[in-house]
Parts: structure tokens; C-alpha cells; sequence
């Protein structure tokens, strides 16, 4: 009997220390690129600030670590903006949450055809990012520049078929968000979020349109609904919305990264 409580005993131990470990390790998607290197920055904070050990698993795509999040795979993902992941979660059944925000990094529309927007001519071809709220996001942008008119500037899922006026005759390609850097020499202009046109050298003082500081489309911090409240998960948004995590995206993006917590 004294073995049997022993052993036991044994392991409850080690079941209470594995649940121990499991509470203590974050798993925490990204798009591979800058913002792994910042999220870094916040990763080392919570390990010596609050002892989590942040494993993070970097993706190349805009739809994966929203998957990963759903199915278990990750414990949260910081990557995209609330416009986006709504989306997500209306087309997809998704049950999500945001855990706190991290920066706004404006759009931008690109080419290296042209100096600047007055010298895109009419009937240009312009590429768009697929993904549902980054496309109405650039539309949205043309519109207010007066370029186009879309029948609802307020719709933040809008698409060319959305658009009721097009005096420029603009053709529109839509593109994977990744893909875009790419393409951009065999079109007019694209427009590149700040993900994927910071590797590509490009920033936005080059670009022909960009938001400006008080675009809506702040980056978050999201999980499962139920877990934004999780003591790790706000240990992890304390140690992002720091000093040294803003240094670090002013060190790799400049103007283009705005602390949205502030």
C-alpha cells in the first residue's frame, strides 16, 4: 500500500509540474520578417521578467497562424490587424479574442514606374492585396484620394465590384499579400502592407499613397475567446507594450511602426 501511495504521489507531482510548464510556455505565431524580430524583444522580457518561455513559430502567409490559433497549435498570434481577423472570424466561424495591441503599420501603394501619384496614368493597372479587409483598406485609400469612388467608403471589406466610379480606368489585379513586393515590377502600383515591403526595401517615404498615423488598422495580440484574460497571455501583452519592444520597431521600421497601445 505504502508503494502504491508512494508512486502515486509521484505522479501527482510530476502531472502538477507538467501543467506547471505547460502554463509557463506561450506558443506564439508570427509572419516571418521584422516583427518576429520585435516580438523577440518581448519574448525575452517575459522570460526574465515573469519566467514564460514564448516559443515562436514564424508563418509566410496571411491565413495559417489564424488556423493554428483555431485548432491549438498556437496559444495566440500577433500579426494581424482587427479588421482582418474579424473577417477571418466571419468567413471562417472562428472564436477569437484580442489580448491587447501592438502597432499600426500603415499601408502603402508602391511603384517603380512612377514618381509620384500624378504621374500614374490612366488606365494603369494596380495591384491589390486578396485578403478581405487589405483590399477594401487600399480601395478605401484611393477613394479618399479622389482617384475612385466606391458606393460605401465605409465598408472595410470592399472589392473593385464595389467600386461605382473609375474615371481613371484603373485595372485591378489582386495579389497575395506576399506576393506583392513581386509583382510590383510588372505593374503600375501596388499596394504592400508594411509586412512584406520592409524586407523589400521599401518604406514609406517611397510611396505614392500611405495612411497616415490615425489609421484604424492596429495590429493585435489575439487568441481563443476565454484566454485573453489568462495571467500568461497579459504577461506576454505587458512585456510587448514596453519601452524596449517600441525601441526595437522604431530600430527596424522608423515612423512606419506607431505604438498603438499609447
Amino acid at each position: 500500500m505504502r508503494n502504491i501511495l508512494i508512486g502515486g504521489l509521484a505522479a501527482s507531482v510530476l502531472a502538477f509540474g507538467q501543467a506547471n510548464a505547460d502554463e509557463q510556455t506561450l506558443k506564439i505565431g508570427t509572419v516571418a520578417g521584422p516583427e518576429t524580430e520585435v516580438m523577440q524583444v518581448a519574448a525575452d522580457i517575459a522570460e526574465r521578467e515573469y519566467g514564460l518561455n514564448v516559443e515562436i513559430t514564424e508563418f509566410t502567409d496571411y491565413v495559417t497562424p489564424n488556423a493554428a490559433l483555431a485548432d491549438g497549435s498556437l496559444d495566440a498570434n500577433a500579426y494581424q490587424h482587427e479588421p482582418y481577423m474579424q473577417s477571418m472570424v466571419e468567413d471562417r466561424g472562428y472564436d477569437f479574442a484580442i489580448a491587447g495591441r501592438t502597432f499600426v503599420y500603415p499601408i502603402g501603394a508602391y511603384s517603380e514606374k512612377y514618381g509620384s501619384i500624378e504621374e500614374l496614368p490612366d488606365g494603369a493597372t494596380i495591384a491589390l492585396p486578396n485578403d478581405p479587409s487589405n483590399e477594401g483598406r487600399s480601395l478605401i485609400l484611393l477613394h479618399n484620394e479622389g482617384l475612385i469612388t466606391l458606393d460605401d467608403p465605409e465598408n472595410l471589406e470592399a472589392t473593385p465590384l464595389d467600386v461605382v466610379e473609375n474615371p481613371h480606368d484603373f485595372k485591378f489585379r489582386e495579389i497575395e499579400a506576399a506576393q506583392l513586393p513581386r509583382v510590383l515590377p510588372d505593374v503600375d502600383m501596388a499596394f504592400i502592407n508594411n509586412t512584406f515591403a520592409q524586407p523589400a526595401g521599401l518604406t514609406l517615404d517611397d510611396a505614392l499613397l500611405k495612411e497616415g498615423a490615425e489609421s484604424p488598422y492596429v495590429n493585435i495580440i489575439a487568441v481563443r475567446a476565454g484566454d485573453e484574460d489568462k495571467e500568461s497571455i497579459q504577461q506576454l501583452v505587458d512585456a510587448y507594450q514596453s519601452d524596449e519592444v517600441e525601441a526595437k520597431a522604431r530600430e527596424l521600421f522608423g515612423a512606419q511602426a506607431v505604438p498603438g497601445w499609447k
